[in-house]
């Protein structure tokens, strides 16, 4: 039954390239030829810090992260921003909730062994302000870590943190903005839960503001190790 209801759907709903939105037949939702020689993943050398791509004048940290001292221990993200940046559009604005499958399962597969390597007790997905979360009617952070938690049998935790005050888009900000936008938006929302390691889960990281606050409300209780994970990394700025 379920091969059936799997196959109808299929031919009602053909699926189609994340990347490039085209149609890829019936089966599995998954790139096609011509996105996966274009997308690019982040390979080293790498930030020790975020895992940006570093440049030839950059030794162990990227620039952002030689600038400021994170609340995270590391991180890592899947892909260059620029080379996935329309899927990631349609993923967050346009209601293609279907993608987190297919990039819970890209992260599993390029990023599982760093993800088991640090033993997380759980995965927290970067928290959407209530209002704004109604309007568009989900938070596609939350969408990726529970789909990666099955990936990868590990526990998601999607109210451990809240976002307590709505903030302005950070692309519009510098890097000074984004931090003083953020101050006291995130709060510790249950202190019972004791994890010594969470892996923090977002669509975009640019410069770690956000990571940073959210870091902040979960240091605030029993949480003593933060890292990330990111579908993609922006520039920084």
């Amino acid at each position: 039954m379920k091969h059936w209801l799997e196959t109808a759907g299929s031919l009602l709903y053909p699926p189609r390239c994340p990347v490039c939105d085209e149609l890829v037949g019936m089966g599995v939702q998954r790139m096609c030829p011509a996105c996966r020689r274009s997308v690019r993943y982040l390979s080293g050398p790498l930030c020790c810090s975020c895992g940006k791509r570093l440049s030839d004048r950059e030794a162990e940290y990227c620039g952002d992260c030689s600038r400021r001292r994170h609340l995270f221990v590391a991180g890592r993200a899947l892909y260059e921003y620029g080379s996935i940046a329309p899927a990631l559009y349609r993923f967050k604005y346009d209601g293609r909730r279907e993608y987190a499958g297919f990039f819970a399962r890209e992260m599993a597969e390029q990023l599982g062994g760093f993800i088991r390597s640090l033993e997380p007790g759980g995965l927290v997905p970067v928290p959407m302000y209530p209002a704004k979360e109604r309007r568009r009617g989900y938070n596609q952070a939350a969408l990726l870590a529970c789909a990666l938690g099955r990936e990868l049998d590990i526990p998601v935790f999607q109210k451990l943190v809240i976002r307590n005050r709505d903030t302005r888009p950070l692309k519009e900000l510098n890097s000074e903005e984004r931090v003083n936008n953020l101050k006291k938006a995130f709060n510790l929302a249950q202190n019972g839960v004791k994890l010594k390691t969470i892996i923090l889960v977002d669509d975009i990281y640019t410069t770690g503001s956000t990571v940073d606050q959210v870091s902040a409300a979960l240091l605030s209780g029993a949480c003593q190790r933060i890292y990330f994970v990111a579908l993609a990394i922006g520039a920084g700025v």
